[in-house]
């Protein structure tokens, strides 16, 4: 067993488009909407709880701007009524050998909203766009 816990900097993402570093990856959440119930005949007065349907986050993912890189918008256009390229996205949590030791594995992902860097004449900072997805599934593995 390791002495440290995982960084969270050192990561790589498979999402079905050119192999490229992401800047970062947020929205990695799961919950389960509880349920309240009481039949009438119960001597308590209160509600019990049970678990519901899953819930998941939507999953954003952002990264350098490239030129002649418009992949983001080309999965996006894709989206025609009630039809859209849906993939599995795979994000890794690498150990120091660059092996990964925890993956999330998001099931028919698509996207649902784009978003191009800002733009400041007086800024230093790298150009960034991000991809907002919905998926219908989260699953963690750790290796």
């Amino acid at each position: 067993m390791n002495e440290y816990p995982l960084s969270k900097f050192h990561f790589g993402v498979d999402w079905g488009g050119t192999n490229i570093g992401f800047q970062e990856v947020s929205g990695l959440d799961m919950e389960v909407e509880p349920i309240e119930y009481r039949q009438g005949a119960s001597p308590d007065f209160t509600k019990i709880k049970m678990p519901g349907m899953k819930k998941f986050s939507n999953i954003t993912l952002k990264r350098g701007s490239f030129k002649g890189d418009n992949e983001y918008f080309d999965w996006f256009n894709s989206i025609q009524l009630n039809t859209v390229e849906r993939r599995t996205i795979t994000i890794s949590l690498l150990d120091e050998t660059g092996t990964p030791a925890i993956t999330w594995k998001v099931n028919k992902a698509f996207p649902i909203k784009i978003m191009s860097t800002d733009l400041k004449a007086e800024g230093n900072e790298v150009a960034v766009e991000s991809i907002e997805i919905a998926h219908e599934g989260l699953v963690i593995e750790n290796n």
